[in-house]
């Protein structure tokens, strides 16, 4: 029970850090708590893309969240395996997520 409690404080706590769909590039603010928590989590090229202003999509969210993040991962690794590229997803979501 104490397990999924602070896996739920903590996708909270990273909700909060996530920037509105209407939020554009040019207010997203460089580095801070939350370019800090992208990198320890997604990783170095995730992290550099927020401090470049892109947004992160809700799978990419999800993926901390314990189970959940697997099957998200399996989800991501079928569409890659379909050959959906960053240009789609910019065309589906908008410029500002990729």
């Amino acid at each position: 029970m104490k397990k999924i409690l602070l896996a739920c404080c903590m996708v909270a706590f990273l909700v909060t850090l996530a920037p509105s769909t209407s939020q554009a590039k040019a207010t997203h603010e460089k580095g801070g708590p939350a370019a800090f928590v992208v990198g320890c989590c997604w990783g170095i090229r995730e992290g550099s893309e927020w401090n470049e202003g892109a947004g992160m999509h809700w799978r990419e969210w999800c993926r901390i969240v314990p189970f959940v993040g697997f099957v998200i991962a399996i989800w991501d690794g079928v569409e890659c395996s379909q050959g959906i590229k960053a240009h789609d997803w910019a065309k589906q979501n908008g410029a500002d997520w990729y």
